[in-house]
Parts: C-alpha cells; structure tokens; sequence
C-alpha cells in the first residue's frame, strides 16, 4: 500500500486542513494508501522513504532549508502544496525589508530566535514534482492529483487564467461590466472563479499563470481606479514574491 507523509513548514495550516475538508472523499482513500505522517490529524509518525509526501510553507528558517531536502531524499514524489510552499506566501514581504529590524521589534529576546532573510518557496531548494497553488488550495486539484498518482497519470491541471473559469461559468466579467480591479487576466486559474462570482475582483491568491501579461494589464486597472500605491500594494499579497513581471 503507498504511503504518504503530511508536512508543514511555514505557514498557516490552511491547505492541510483542506485535505481534512475532503470527508466523504477521504475516507475512501484510506483504503488505497498508508498515512506515515500527518501531524495536523495524529501524533503518529513512522519512518521513511515515503511514496508520496505533501509539504504545506515556505523555507524561512535554517531548519527548514535542512528538513526540506531530507525530505526530497525520503520521498518519491513530492508535491508543494498552497501560496507558501509555492510562492514563499504572504511571509515574503519580508524579502523587501530588514528582518533584523522585525526581529528587534517585535521580540523581547530576539537572540532566541532563528530565522532566515527571506521567505522562499519549496522549488527553490529542492525539486518539486507536482505543484497546487491557491490560498488556500482547492480540494478538487488535491483530490485530482492523489488519484491521478495512485492511478499512474499525469494529474489533469489547468494552466489558463481565472478569466477562463469566469468564462466556463457563464459569469459576467467585474471588471468590463462595473469597472471593478480584477487580476483575473493574469491569475492562475484553478479557484473556480470564487471572487468574480460574487461580484469582487480576483486578488491573485493563486499566484501567477503561465506567461501573464501584467503589462497590458495595468493600464485597466488604473482606468478602474487605482492608483500606484494600490499597483504597487496588489501584486505583494499572498504571492508577494511571486514573478507576475
């Protein structure tokens, strides 16, 4: 039976718990695989190699940058899962500042403490085979991509836009319709058009699409009301170090 491992590095706990949200879904596939590690549901956890292993945050700590590759070396196949482990999340602001400063700031013995400069996504200290974006990811990519690698098939992902998923459910576009800012264009698809179907703009939190064209972009959010300071602050969110240029 295939095992797979669980693990959280630095983050909020969100995508795991969307695991946990499958219910119906995953009690069948309990019966398909061995779960050696999840620390969110049990304090049991077996050793390695793992079949599988599903790794939720970013690197942001010297810890992390160690605990990430032993990983990779115990797991057939790693999949990166959330805005965390594939961006460096919302955590990554801290890449245009000065961590010292935070540091001294906020705790009172801030020696005690050990931290990285940055915030950084999973692929970039080791190889990733599968990624899921979204903050937090959507349950039906999750469940596609265990199937499909239980059943030994490529998992079936999209690779568009938002707009595409407005498009699919026959939504009405935020943005040529009330002049709404909206990021769809140049969004990841995969969310299932969440926000434009209750009439708000995207915000991005499935991280870039392949190839996005902010530059054509910009000059319609500008023509719907925002300025730089809200240019500037709408690409720095949850996939703040994101390469949307």
């Amino acid at each position: 039976m295939p095992t797979i491992a669980v693990w959280k590095f630095t983050s909020c706990d969100g995508c795991q718990l969307t695991l946990l949200d499958c219910e119906d879904e995953l009690l069948p596939l309990t019966e398909r695989v061995h779960i050696a590690h999840f620390l969110e549901v049990t304090s049991v956890s077996e050793p390695g190699p793992y079949d599988i292993s599903i790794v939720e945050g970013s690197v942001s700590t010297p810890e992390e940058a160690e605990r990430i590759r032993w990983i990779r070396e115990q797991s057939a196949v790693l999949v990166v899962v959330g805005a965390c482990a594939t961006s460096g999340g919302i955590q990554a602001l801290r890449n245009f500042a000065d961590v010292e400063e935070f540091r001294s700031i906020v705790y009172a013995r801030p020696e005690h403490i050990a931290t990285l400069g940055t915030s950084t996504p999973i692929s970039a200290h080791v190889t990733v085979d599968h990624e899921l974006r979204g903050c937090p990811i959507d349950k039906g990519q999750l469940l596609e991509v265990l199937t499909a690698l239980l059943a030994g098939r490529a998992p079936d992902l999209p690779d568009t836009s938002v707009c595409t998923d407005c498009k699919r459910r026959g939504l009405t576009c935020v943005m040529v319709a009330h002049g709404t800012p909206c990021l769809g264009p140049v969004t990841h698809a995969g969310c299932g058009a969440l926000c434009p179907a209750v009439n708000r703009g995207c915000y991005g939190c499935f991280g870039p699409m392949n190839r996005p064209n902010v530059p054509a972009l910009v000059p319609l959010l500008r023509r719907s009301g925002m300025g730089d300071e809200e240019l500037h602050l709408v690409f720095r969110t949850f996939n703040a170090n994101a390469e949307w240029i």
